[in-house]
This record gives structure tokens, C-alpha cells and sequence, in this order.
């Protein structure tokens, strides 16, 4: 590494803070170049080299030690994060995001940690302008990294994706969360010679909370829970920079935990929620069993049937769910699309905010397959025009698409806006079988006298009536 003067090296001079500008503006340009699909992988960029930089400027203070230690930590971290992100599935994105979130919290958590026990050495005080954003840190940053971690097992499916509850749960927890404020209480007024074991005690209980705060939570809104925790570790990130007098992290920290506070208002605004109602109501926990389901006639049609309904259809608008991620049918899609287009086909992608298991997955993977973003249209943009929609192909999407929730004040999901394809002329659903969403609820499109079930995997469904309309 070149090394600048030596006065350049003190994290107080003015060539630090300038490079820490320079950091953050970087952050700051890349989130506004990621609002927009066709920019986002540039956005992504420029964040990155802002990050180097807040790296190499960090590493080039002369209060920095353990070089060689610090080196290999960044060595097996890159190769770590370079194989895993270059290996995943985008269908397993929303785990990666969760995993990579857990990990800001919990080193958020750990040099929280470090930090208390590096100023309370030899038995000094701490100053509470210290010690409070210490001890936030500390709590939010391990509830974030273990939360994280059981979003990851429910989306990977190595714990039930249905809330796991048990009685009294809420109550324990927050029993858990008035013993982990008194424990800061008290070691705030001994600030003076705080306690190491009751600290450890107040981390781990910690730990504790954030499993017991996710685990009752169902799959429905893993992506609320997602982006709630981001927010926290971006809290916690930025609790640690208060502690460590590093603006460049106050601010990063700051932008993760305002971004991703807003992200959570929106989606549970679009789930029409609350996030009180979100995070406690345990929703999903309850679907019937399928032999309890009430059997009702449904119209069901192959490929050549619906090729013929979207290839001589005027206007087409696909809405896209969880199903065609798994399927990984996006590029099958893309293909049908490209091949109605050419018969003057008018083509549309409606795209709900809590579609898929993370914030935005509709969007990432359409862009995947280069949809162009002017086909892409959010739900209050495309519901007003359904009704003018000569078919509404449903590819895997559920509850997102399911009429009880304006029909029926009863249901579960009553008052959640939906994508309204039951105002389109004609409804395609393309799915493997009848089975609930993540809400546990028959969708009662399924059964309208407009709609025609497809029963296939998407991809291989998509594939063949692509092929079937260059025949028409």
C-alpha cells in the first residue's frame, strides 16, 4: 500500500475526512442509481468503490494494529463472498440477502463488543457519550444477526416456513426485552466499572430475542422481516460509529437504517398491515389441511389452448409471483413475451410490492432475463387498466392475485390490494396444483368462470406455449 504523509495518517486530519466525503457520497450516488432497474448494476458499482475507499482509508490510520491478522480476515471474507455470490441460485437470493444481513449485524455486534472491552481495560470508566451507542449496537446487532439467521433457515426451508409458536411466546419475549433494558440500565449507571458478565448476559440475551422474534413470524412476510432487520443492522452499524468516532460508518449505518425503515412502512402499507400486526399476529399459521378444503370445480386448459387465447389476444399483462422464481422460468417468460410481441401483441408485467421473498425479487428477476423496464408496471399503475386487459397470465403468484382479500372482510388477508387480474377479461394461471399460498388460503380466483388453471411448472409451461404460438 503507498503510504500517504504521515499527518494524512491521523483519523482526525482533514485527508481522512475527505476521503470519508468522498466514501459516502459514493453510497449516496449508488442507492439513487439503484432505484432504477436499467442503472442498479452501475449503482451497485459505485457503492462498492465507495466502500473500498472507506476500507483503505480505515486500514491507512495509525491507530490501526494486528495488519497481518486483519489482511487474512479480508482475504477469506472476499473469497468467501465471491464464490457464495457467484455460485448462488437468483431463486435463493432472498436467503443470500438474509445471510449477508445477519453478518452486518453480528459484526456490528462484535465490534461492539471489542470496543467495550478495549475502553473498559483495567477496570476505567467509559463515557456514556461510549457506552450508550456501545450497548444499542450490542442488542440490535445480535438480534439482527440471529433474526437473520432464522429468515435464512424459513426461506431455505430448514425450518418450517409457518410461524413456530408456542404458548405465551410474546409474553416471554417480552420478558426478554425488559431484562435485556434493565441490564443496560444498570450497566449504564456503573458506567463507572461495568459489569463484563452481566454485559455477556445482556448479549445473549439478545441472541435469544432475535431467534424468538422471528420464529413466530410466517413465511407470508418474510420480505417485511428482511427488510426490518436490514434496518436494524444498518442501526446498529451506525451505533457502532458513534462508538468509534468513524463518521464514514454513522452515515452508512444511517442510510441502511432510513432506507430500510421506509422499505418496511411501504411494504407493510402494501400489505395494508400494521407492523405491530406483522410482526405479532402469527399470520400464516393457521391453513387448512387439504383434505378440509372445500372442493370446487375449476376449468383447466394445456398449452395449445392458452397459446391461442394470448396469440390472438390485443393485450396481455403477465404478473409474476414466487412459483416462476423457483421454476426459474423467467427467461421462458421473456421468450412468450418476445414471440406474442411480434404478433402485435400489446405486453405488460404488473409486478405487486411484496411478490416473491424479498423487497423488489419480481424486478431483479425480470431484469435477469432483460425485460425491458418499460413493460414493468407497479400495482396501482396496472389495476386501473386490467379491466381493459384482453388475458392476465398469473405465473406462480398467489395471495398477491387472490380476490377474498376485497371480497371478503373474514379472510385473512381481507383489505391487502392485490394485483385485480379478476377484472380482466380473461385469466390464464399457470401452476403445479391448487395448493394455498404462503397465507394458508384457498385463492378464490382459481375458481371464477374466467379463469383457466395451466397445471405444469412454469418454465416448461412457458417454454411450450411460446412454441405453440410461432405455430399459430
Amino acid at each position: 500500500m503507498i503510504q500517504a504523509p504521515l499527518a494524512a495518517l491521523s483519523p482526525d486530519s482533514d485527508f481522512v475526512t475527505a476521503c470519508y466525503i468522498v466514501a459516502f457520497s459514493l453510497f449516496i450516488l449508488g442507492i439513487r442509481q439503484g432505484t432504477h432497474p436499467s442503472t442498479a448494476r452501475r449503482g451497485n458499482l459505485i457503492a462498492a468503490a465507495g466502500m473500498l475507499v472507506a476500507i483503505v482509508i480505515t486500514l491507512s490510520t495509525d491507530v490501526i494494529g494486528n495488519g497481518g491478522l486483519i489482511l487474512l480476515g479480508i482475504l477469506i471474507g472476499t473469497g468467501v463472498g465471491v464464490v457464495a455470490s457467484l455460485r448462488v441460485q437468483m431463486t435463493d437470493m432472498p436467503q443470500m440477502v438474509a445471510l449477508y444481513n445477519g453478518v452486518g449485524g453480528g459484526a456490528a455486534a462484535l465490534i461492539s463488543w471489542s470496543e467495550f472491552r478495549h475502553v473498559s481495560a483495567g477496570g476505567s470508566s467509559i463515557p456514556l457519550d461510549i457506552f450508550v451507542p456501545i450497548l444499542f449496537s450490542t442488542v440490535i446487532g445480535s438480534v439482527s444477526f440471529w433474526g437473520s439467521n432464522i429468515a435464512f433457515g424459513k426461506l431455505q426451508a430448514i425450518i418450517p416456513s409457518r410461524p413456530v409458536q408456542f404458548p405465551g411466546q410474546h409474553i416471554v419475549n417480552g420478558l426478554l426485552l425488559a431484562a435485556i433494558l434493565a441490564g443496560c440500565i444498570v450497566l449504564g449507571i456503573d458506567h463507572d466499572s461495568p459489569s463484563q458478565g452481566l454485559y455477556v448476559g445482556v448479549l445473549i440475551a439478545a441472541a435469544v430475542l432475535g431467534n424468538s422474534f422471528v420464529l413466530p413470524i410466517g413465511g407470508a412476510d418474510m420480505p417485511v422481516v428482511i427488510s426490518l432487520l436490514n434496518a436494524f443492522t444498518g442501526l446498529a452499524a451506525a451505533a457502532a460509529g458513534f462508538a468509534l468516532d468513524n463518521v464514514v460508518l454513522i452515515v452508512a449505518g444511517t442510510l441502511v437504517g432510513s432506507s430500510g425503515t421506509i422499505l418496511t412502512l411501504e411494504m407493510s402499507r402494501a400489505m395494508n398491515r400494521s407492523i405491530g400486526n406483522l410482526l405479532f399476529s402469527g399470520f400464516g399459521a393457521v391453513s387448512a389441511a387439504a383434505g378440509e378444503r372445500e372442493e370446487r370445480p375449476v376449468s383447466s386448459i394445456g398449452a395449445e389452448d392458452a397459446a391461442i387465447k394470448l396469440g390472438y389476444a390485443d393485450s396481455v399483462v403477465f404478473v409474476p409471483g414466487y412459483g416462476m422464481a423457483v421454476a426459474q422460468a423467467q427467461h421462458a417468460v421473456k421468450e412468450l413475451a418476445d414471440g406474442l410481441q411480434k404478433r402485435g401483441v400489446e405486453v405488460n408485467f404488473a409486478i405487486h410490492p411484496v411478490a416473491g421473498r424479498m423487497p423488489g425479487h419480481m424486478n431483479v428477476l425480470l431484469a435477469e432475463a432483460d425485460v425491458p423496464y418499460e413493460q414493468l408496471k407497479e400495482m396501482d399503475e396496472i389495476n386501473p387498466e386490467m379491466p381493459q386487459m384482453d388475458v392476465a397470465v398469473v405465473i406462480g403468484a398467489n395471495d398477491v392475485t387472490n380476490p377474498a382479500a376485497k371480497d371478503d372482510p373474514n379472510s385473512p388477508i381481507a383489505g391487502m390490494p392485490i394485483i385485480e387480474v379478476d377484472e380482466a377479461k380473461e385469466v390464464i394461471v399457470i401452476k403445479r396444483s391448487l395448493s394455498p399460498g404462503f397465507a394458508g388460503i384457498d385463492n378464490d380466483l382459481f375458481y371464477e368462470d374466467k379463469t383457466s388453471m395451466l397445471f405444469a411448472d412454469a418454465k416448461g409451461a412457458a417454454s411450450d406455449i411460446a412454441a405453440q404460438v410461432e405455430e399459430l
